[in-house]
């Protein structure tokens, strides 16, 4: 998609760790699921990849990284996720924005499409950058936009993987 895109794509993976997701950036291969919340980072770190924590503190999501791991991998994390438009509760986004203000940690935002209509919902504007040190300042400079998705979303979602599973 590098090769092709008129676009700059960065390659990212959220992985689900031992305690919850992680989404590796700037990647070369793909990191196993369920190992050691640590060890995933180690694994990011040694591509040379950037440690961002996405839809934190959301309180639905069992996927998300609980405030106690954040505490102890604070060091660690690189960006933080502070809006995701598939969180319902607007309470969970300030929660993030707070603690990333607090430790200085760079703000992310994104939609967490898993349908088309949510792709764009939630985005963040910023100035052109090259590699990922200048994504870092970059990511600094930018402008949140977000645009909350229908909370009623997450049926259709729960729909699909129902209708998965039973035909698997």
């Amino acid at each position: 998609m590098q090769d092709i895109a008129p676009f700059r794509v960065i390659v990212a993976e959220e992985i689900m760790t031992s305690h919850g997701e992680i989404m590796g950036m700037f990647l070369e291969e793909t990191i196993p699921s369920r190992l050691p919340v640590k060890e995933v980072i180690s694994q990011i770190r040694a591509q040379g990849g950037l440690v961002c924590i996405p839809h934190p503190f959301d309180m639905l999501r069992q996927s998300a990284l609980r405030s106690n791991m954040l505490e102890e991998i604070v060091e660690q994390i690189d960006i933080i996720e502070v809006s995701n438009s598939r969180t319902i509760f607007p309470q969970n986004s300030a929660k993030a924005l707070a603690f990333a203000t607090k430790y200085g940690i760079p703000k992310s935002a994104g939609s967490d499409a898993h349908t088309p209509s949510e792709i764009g919902r939630t985005y963040i504007e910023m100035p052109e950058f090259e590699g990922k040190d200048d994504f870092l300042q970059a990511l600094e400079k930018g402008k949140i936009s977000e645009h909350m998705t229908n909370p009623f979303i997450h049926f259709t979602s729960a729909w699909t993987r129902l209708r998965k599973q039973c035909r698997g």
